[in-house]
């Protein structure tokens, strides 16, 4: 089998920065081993550079470099705009800062050197990519003898702040994973997912949590809420203040949710077939059952908005109408563009996943953690060797970056097929090419009002993928669907409260099949979008009627308080 660099036509010498596993290596090795992998990298990759193009850089960079000697040998202190380098230590040495602008510079031209290599624009992307990791880790921010902060803050706590550092960075080789927020601020049940209900089901993938409601009258139709799996359901739950299930609550809506299981070795066998009938469609079911209504309002976030479409598309295919609205969050149907993950999809890639875990195994929740801390590795991973680890800072205590690190397991077989049928061959689009749980997947038969959510600076989800789905479901009456965007990312795009009057959002352009003409039709507010969403489920909440007096009913009886049992635990 090739390499992934010679599939996506890349110069075989590129396989030292497109695979994953090279760079994840090098990552731990010391800045004298990242610096001569990337000086035989810009050797090779002037090999592969247009000649007149290697000439221009090359003079370019011989400029730039001499005026920063002249500057070093006049005590001249160079401008430096990278906020890693932006405090006064840096400034207060022309040698530190001499330090950080040649790595600027030489940063820079490494990456307009991978920007002129000969290659397909999928081998270019691949090779800047794993080339950001090299210079991001290379930082002289990142290294003690190359950090003039941490060496002041040294003398200063006369050696405390190193001693705290090395403690800190024992206490993380044990856990195997580096601390971004004091994680025993907080507690599973106690001070994040602390909203009152009770579990009402459960079998080998789920519990179905119903809420307390808050207030006398509640909508007739339920809402049932389907996170992501690769995640904790909390984000949607971490505190009273930013909770979108009390908000849900508060709006008058009887709130049902999926708490997914932590796979462990158990549920290794388990596939994409089992979330979708045995997760997704029994969740339906129950719903339907507690509240006695055959329509729901359903909402899916992320790989659950994947998921709770999919089931959908099959329940409507076999002629049965579940859902009285549909609101889908930052998720993916058409995976035609699936941002910064791409640069993990490809046929080699997803092969050596399927040989190791296809049949049986899991994927585990390190491994998601570590991919997408790659993809901001300066604010993920870097920012935090300095400040824990070099200058001996305490994490500070901050509920979403403590439910980042709660990673969660996947079973690998159900984990390969998404990868491949999705991710890969972007089949789901197709109607009726994929067959999940015995049925012919047709998202065009979903027939009922979309809310389509989609983040602007979403790096995992870019928003014109999400606004895709505006020409994929409720195809019949598509002048119902109301697609918002949202400022900000993946996860602070969505979690915006209203009280905390942050960000905007746009809305109001024409779903024609073209996001930038949205775009300019939109209007943009200021503030949360929840009230603009809790505007449209309303609409389809059906009438108002007292609010349930217990949890579940005669067949599904509450088996123990929420936020259960499933969600407190740990992945290995």
């Amino acid at each position: 089998m090739k390499s992934g660099s010679e599939q996506t036509g890349a110069p075989a010498w590129m396989a030292q920065f497109t695979d994953p596993s090279s760079w994840q290596s090098m990552l731990s090795q010391p800045a004298t081993k990242a610096q001569a992998m990337t000086s035989e990298a810009a050797k090779n990759m002037a090999m592969s550079v247009d000649p007149e193009t290697l000439s221009r850089l090359q003079k370019q960079y011989m400029q730039e470099i001499s005026t920063l000697w002249q500057d070093l040998m006049t005590s001249k202190v160079p401008e430096l705009s990278d906020k890693r380098f932006n405090k006064p230590a840096w400034q207060s040495n022309p040698l530190y800062a001499f330090n950080a602008a040649a790595y600027l510079l030489n940063a820079r031209y490494l990456l307009a050197m991978a920007d002129s290599v000969k290659g397909t624009p999928k081998a270019r992307q691949k090779l800047k990519f794993s080339l950001q990791q090299t210079i991001d880790a290379m930082s002289p921010a990142n290294f003690l003898a190359t950090n003039p902060e941490a060496q002041q803050k040294i003398l200063e706590t006369k050696g405390e702040s190193l001693a705290r550092g090395m403690a800190h960075m024992l206490s993380d080789m044990q856990k195997g994973h580096i601390s971004q927020t004091d994680e025993t601020a907080f507690e599973v049940g106690r001070n994040v997912a602390t909203s009152e209900g009770a579990v009402v089901f459960e079998n080998e993938l789920f519990q179905l949590i119903q809420y307390k409601p808050l207030t006398r009258t509640v909508y007739e139709r339920p809402l049932l809420l389907v996170p992501p799996c690769i995640n904790k359901f909390y984000i949607m739950d971490l505190q009273p203040a930013n909770s979108l299930v009390r908000f849900g609550v508060s709006q008058g809506h009887t709130v049902f949710l999926v708490s997914w299981r932590n796979a462990d070795a158990s549920c290794g066998h388990q596939t994409w077939d089992d979330y979708i009938e045995e997760g997704a469609l029994k969740a339906i079911e129950v719903v339907q059952a507690i509240s006695g209504q055959d329509k729901i309002n359903a909402l899916g976030f992320c790989v659950g908005g994947t998921i709770l479409a999919t089931a959908l598309a099959i329940l409507y295919g076999r002629g049965e109408n579940p859902v009285s609205s549909i609101t889908l969050l930052t998720a993916l149907l058409d995976f035609t563009d699936v941002g910064a993950l791409d640069v993990y999809i490809d046929e080699a890639q997803v092969s050596a996943r399927e040989a190791e875990i296809g049949n049986g195994g899991l994927m585990p929740g390190r491994d998601f953690a570590a991919a997408f801390s790659s993809l901001r590795p300066n604010d993920l991973v870097w920012n935090y060797v300095e400040s824990n680890y070099l200058k001996g800072e305490e994490p500070p205590a901050f509920d979403l970056l403590y439910w980042n690190a709660d990673s969660t397991n996947l079973p690998g077989p159900m984990f390969c097929w998404y990868l491949r049928n999705l991710y890969l061959e972007n089949s789901l689009k197709e109607p009726g090419k994929l067959t999940v749980a015995g049925e012919k997947v047709d998202l065009g038969k979903i027939n009922a009002p979309a809310f389509l959510y989609a983040s602007r600076e979403d790096h995992i989800v870019p928003w014109q993928s999400a606004f895709a789905s505006t020409g994929l479901i409720n195809l019949k009456k598509p002048s119902q669907n109301q697609f918002v965007l949202g400022a900000s990312g993946h996860i602070a795009g969505v979690i915006n409260p209203p009280e905390k009057k942050k960000r905007s959002f746009w809305t109001g352009g024409k779903a024609d099949g073209n996001p930038d003409k949205w775009l300019e039709g939109s209007t943009e507010q200021v503030g949360s979008w929840w009230p603009t969403w809790a505007e449209f489920l309303a609409r389809h909440a059906g009438k108002e009627v007292p609010a349930p007096r217990r949890y579940g009913n005669a067949n599904f009886k509450p088996i123990e308080t929420a936020p259960g049992r499933y969600v407190k635990v740990k992945a290995e």
